[in-house]
């Protein structure tokens, strides 16, 4: 805030009035001393600036005197514009020396002039400098007020090892007054008598500006010998050099545990924790948030039992939330039970064989091998913005006659280095994307083909984003692009509840559990080792491939719907709110990067990108999202259409070919599915293009709701 004090109007105060505005400040201005005192008394500006160029107005130099007399004007900046003087420096009269001593109540001077740009970087200048450490200043207050406060015995010394300060929790434990202690050296050198050079351990400890935390003995005023709990930070000042150390000690007892009387504990919890409200929230996030509010009213054993709660709870399988519906809404329930369950609780017993003929392998020996130095013109063009977001993967799906996945493969594998990672040849890798496209059937309307190349392309897209490729090594992306190619072959498509209620060979090989998934990635591994052809693993070290393999199964299985929820929440709560809580400390890049690159959270990233990658279709352009929404609309028609049929449980009645509102069902699947999952993506991978087709795509089903989509594109072939 910015008050001006000009009597009359001309080019320096107008210029001021212009540098606020474009500095983003509020101000005020006025035109006598009377009247600048009250608006500041009322406003409490943090900086003034005064005309002192005209004395037959008021004076400037009894009016600053005034301000400072007030108690508000503690940390406020005065500024005062003086006349640019022609005369040299030596030549001042007396009288003008008199005058220039008399602005010593003033912060700083400022030579008039109106051009805008000098106002402005005054004050920009003046905001990162002296304004800011007022601020700092204004501060102290608070912060020794905590201090004082402390229950934790606190000391601060210099970096020559003096002590400057003691709050009185240290008075108390050691038996001293701060007046014995102020200015004086460290006299009492921490002994333990297991060590000898103890006291060595600690120095070069901190002074190579690393915190030390450990046990040792002091000796109070009194000469007794007193066991503490320490941590002493060093402290890098001016000149990023260390200028003080921080002391912070509790004292323990026989059984080396912090006494009842110490401070609170520092809490691992972060605020973030509490003001993130996700739209659905599983039970064990919901039993956090209470914990959190509870532990600020609790005295300290409770705090600390309620913390090592919280350390379990972050740490074991409890995300999944209770499978209930936003208002009973028909059209998310029905979703919730087709993708969400293994349908069996649908059924009296195990009624229903689905013949093992319904899946299928194919040998994928093509006749007209290709490669990236003969693709046909119009399929170059087709990719030729395969980098972006909205490249139109239909448009490709046309050129390729229904192959999209071997072109936009080689391209992406090739921009991506696959084959030099690998150490396999570009006819290896050219010869297993067409076994695996193969295998994707062609009669699907949604789960085919032009599916795994619309993930493969979201996949890429979101490796290519900074703060992803700053997390994840090479191998990892080099599994992500290859789970994305076979998170779906030889989909069936049928959903996992379908094939359960059918009780067909998967779901009884799998035992009803994540039986799609499990199937398309074993059989990727079938397809790709069993000819030497198509084995781009073959040259691969042996531990290497292990671990490789390991991350494709973990990815292609986390595309399970079970537990959707399980990887949203645990995304949001271990990587989302402790990285806004680091982000919000000011912490470095380099300390954001080593808790990304912590292989648990490197495994979330994982799942979530693919996640995000497979179910992306509300996020594309419009054209493209409707297209996706009636090809899958149409393949749950069919399952509904067959599941009647065979007499089996309708798993999704609502998709009902001659009933269903295709702009409901997506809302509801966008609502319960979609939202949170890419506010948290697009929170961590910054996502801005994805979020607008989203919010463009939510307002275009809303103005369709209650129409059927399929009267807005043609019949399925």
């Amino acid at each position: 805030a910015v008050l001006l004090v000009f009597a009359e109007e001309d080019e320096q105060s107008k210029g001021f009035l212009w540098a606020c505005d474009k500095a983003g400040f509020r101000w005020n201005i006025t035109r006598s001393p009377q009247a600048a005192l009250e608006c500041f008394l009322e406003k409490h500006h943090d900086i003034i600036i005064i005309d002192h160029r005209h004395s037959r107005f008021f004076d400037a130099e009894a009016l600053c005197r005034s301000i400072r007399t007030t108690k508000a004007s503690e940390n406020t900046v005065i500024i005062c514009v003086v006349q640019r003087k022609k005369q040299s420096f030596k030549s001042l009269s007396m009288g003008m020396w008199i005058n220039e001593m008399c602005l010593t109540f003033y912060s700083q001077r400022y030579v008039e002039n109106s051009s805008r740009m000098a106002c402005y970087n005054e004050l920009i200048q003046l905001e990162f400098g002296q304004v800011q450490a007022q601020f700092k200043l204004r501060a102290c207050n608070s912060l020794f007020t905590a201090l004082e406060k402390s229950q934790e015995a606190i000391e601060i010394t210099s970096e020559d090892h003096v002590i400057q300060y003691v709050n009185p929790a240290f008075e108390t434990m050691m038996g001293y007054q701060i007046g014995e202690l102020i200015e004086k050296e460290l006299t009492e050198v921490p002994l333990n008598e297991k060590k000898a050079d103890f006291l060595d351990t600690i120095n070069s400890c901190i002074k190579i500006g690393k915190e030390w935390q450990g046990m040792y003995y002091a000796k109070k005023k009194n000469g007794d010998s007193i066991q503490q709990n320490v941590k002493i930070l060093p402290v890098i000042g001016q000149g990023g050099k260390i200028r003080h150390y921080v002391s912070i000690s509790r004292v323990c007892n026989d059984n080396n545990k912090v006494s009842e009387n110490s401070a609170v504990s520092q809490r691992r919890r972060s605020s973030m924790a509490r003001v993130h409200s996700m739209t659905i929230e599983a039970p064990i996030t919901k039993v956090i948030n209470i914990i959190n509010a509870a532990q600020e009213s609790s005295p300290l054993p409770v705090a600390e039992a309620l913390d090592r709660a919280l350390e379990i709870l972050r740490t074991t399988e409890l995300y999944s939330p209770q499978l209930g519906t936003k208002d009973e809404d028909p059209h998310t329930s029905d979703l919730v039970g087709g993708l969400m369950t293994d349908g069996l609780r649908r059924l009296s017993g195990n009624e229903y064989i689905l013949s093992a003929k319904q899946t299928h392998q194919v040998s994928g020996s093509l006749s007209s091998p290709i490669s990236l130095s003969d693709i046909p013109p119009r399929i170059t063009q087709a990719m030729e913005n395969e980098e972006q977001w909205d490249f139109d993967i239909f448009e490709l799906e046309a050129a390729t006659h229904k192959r999209p996945l071997v072109y936009l493969g080689l391209k992406i594998f090739a921009r991506f280095g696959i084959c030099e990672f690998l150490n396999c040849s570009e006819s290896t890798l050219r010869s297993w994307l067409q076994v695996i496209e193969a295998n994707y059937h062609s009669s699907n309307s949604y789960h085919n083909s032009t599916h795994s190349a619309d993930v493969l392309h979201a996949t890429a897209y979101f490796l290519s984003k900074e703060r992803v490729k700053q997390t994840l090594d090479p191998i990892d992306e080099v599994a992500a692009l290859i789970a994305a190619t076979v998170h779906d072959v030889d989909h069936p498509g049928r959903t996992n509840s379908f094939l359960c209620n059918a009780g067909s060979e998967l779901a009884i090989l799998y035992n009803d559990t994540a039986v799609l998934e499990s199937h398309h990635a074993a059989l990727a591994f079938q397809l790709t080792t069993r000819d030497g052809k198509c084995n781009i693993f073959k040259n691969m070290e042996r531990n290497e491939y292990r671990t490789l393999r390991q991350v494709i199964i973990d990815m292609v299985l986390a595309t399970e719907m079970t537990k959707h929820f399980e990887h949203v929440n645990k995304f949001v709560n271990s990587i989302n709110k402790p990285l806004a809580a680091l982000e919000e400390n000011g912490v470095s890049n380099t300390s954001i990067k080593t808790v990304l690159r912590s292989p648990e959270n490197r495994i979330l990233i994982k799942r979530m990108l693919i996640k995000c990658a497979d179910i992306s279709n509300p996020c594309r352009p419009r054209e493209q999202c409707i297209e996706w929404a009636g090809r899958i609309s149409e393949e749950y028609f069919a399952q509904t259409d067959e599941e009647r049929r065979q007499g089996l449980p309708v798993v999704m009645p609502v998709f009902d070919r001659n009933t269903c509102s295709i702009p409901k069902s997506q809302l509801s699947f966008i609502d319960y599915f979609i939202i949170d999952m890419f506010d948290a993506w697009d929170a961590f991978a910054d996502l801005p293009n994805l979020m607008e087709h989203l919010n463009n795509n939510i307002k275009y089903w809303k103005g369709l709701d209650g129409r059927n989509l399929r009267a807005l594109r043609p019949p399925p072939e």
